[in-house]
């Protein structure tokens, strides 16, 4: 990976980061395709049509169903969904968090049933790279315990000591690998835990800072805890954080969201917010959000939003997104997923724009004067 900071605008940052498939630019939101597609998507959508760099797909999921033996005998994640440019893959403990009914978490990694069929898994911090190198992505995540929030300070600290030792199980074991010539061209990330409170995230940073990863996420947020204290605790963190590695806060968020974390410095995002929404008839605009299931949408000839290029804007109104979503027509499903990606696609071009020409504050000012 080769990674270069370009411009700073206050704390935000437009950096270039060079995997073996792809020239990525910050800010960058990554869509979510959990199975290896994007739902409502194929790749010709991702690739050709919405121009993404970089696509998030799910160690779990993918483990479960075909199988990583399956996806590495069919060429890994890049041969096998089509999709040329970069992959990251999570670890699957958030997976364990979401599905914590199945799963639970011990000193040496995490025991779950498959929500397919119910057989007995055991993930590992070895096992998870293991599968991630027959995935074959350009990033791999490494297995880490997130808990919700609210949470005891004990199961916190708990977290964070856990979540350093995995670190430091998967960081040694994947360099090894790679001197054996295995996952040469795939690179690492570790994962910052803490909840809310600023001393464990203090800790959590400076524990794992100090390895020789590639980059850094903020995880466990956006778990229950206030939007502010979001915002303040990825504020806090990034103070302890290196300036000339990649930084990305996990599963956030809203438009509002992005602005916010990339104004304190955070440079990658995903979150499942545009396809999910887009399904439930919640679009994104720069005004604002509209849901077009809405009567007062049925005969508005408008396009979704007069600011937007994407190919469902240009050309199909409101009213007969109405009437697709009302009939129960998949093809809505595929027309508002590309209009809320292209949005939070062009959110993050338009914001590194911004920094790039140092007027991010009046970027901002103009994102929030629009919602008003």
């Amino acid at each position: 990976m080769e990674f270069t900071l370009e411009a700073q605008s206050g704390k935000a940052r437009a950096c270039t980061i060079k995997t073996a498939h792809s020239t990525i630019t910050t800010p960058v939101f990554m869509p979510v395709g959990t199975l290896g597609s994007v739902k409502a998507l194929d790749m010709a959508d991702m690739h050709d049509l919405l121009g993404a760099e970089i696509i998030l797909a799910n160690t779990y999921h993918m483990y479960l169903r075909p199988g990583d033996a399956t996806v590495k005998k069919l060429g890994k994640l890049h041969k096998f969904t089509t999709y040329p440019k970069s992959f990251l893959t999570d670890s699957g403990g958030f997976q364990a968090f979401s599905l914590s009914d199945i799963s639970k978490a011990d000193a040496n990694g995490i025991e779950f049933r498959s929500h397919i069929d119910g057989s007995k898994h055991y993930f590992t911090p070895t096992k998870v790279i293991d599968i991630q190198h027959n995935l074959g992505s350009d990033i791999m995540m490494i297995l880490d315990d997130l808990v919700a929030l609210p949470a005891t300070q004990e199961r916190i600290k708990l977290s964070i000591e856990r979540t350093t030792q995995w670190a430091e199980k998967s960081i040694e074991y994947f360099r090894q690998k790679q001197q054996e010539g295995v996952g040469i061209e795939q690179n690492i990330f570790a994962i910052i835990q803490g909840g809310t409170d600023k001393a464990f995230r203090t800790k959590s940073a400076t524990e794992l800072c100090r390895l020789d990863y590639d980059g850094f996420a903020i995880g466990g947020l956006s778990v229950g805890e206030t939007n502010q204290d979001m915002y303040d605790t990825v504020e806090h963190t990034l103070q302890h954080m290196p300036e000339d590695k990649p930084r990305y806060l996990m599963g956030v968020g809203t438009p509002e969201d992005l602005v916010e974390n990339v104004e304190r410095g955070i440079d990658m995002f995903d979150c499942v917010m545009p396809t999910r929404n887009a399904r439930n008839g919640t679009l994104f605009t720069s005004f604002g959000r509209i849901n077009i299931r809405g009567a007062k949408f049925k005969e508005d000839s408008a396009p979704i939003d007069p600011e937007c290029d994407c190919l469902t804007c240009k050309r199909y109104s409101r009213a007969y997104l109405n009437h697709l979503f009302r009939s129960r027509e998949i093809t809505f499903f595929r027309l508002a997923t590309i209009h809320n990606l292209h949005y939070y696609l062009t959110l993050m071009k338009q914001m590194r724009q911004a920094i790039l020409e140092d007027r991010f504050r009046e970027f901002k000012k103009e994102f929030y004067a629009k919602r008003a």
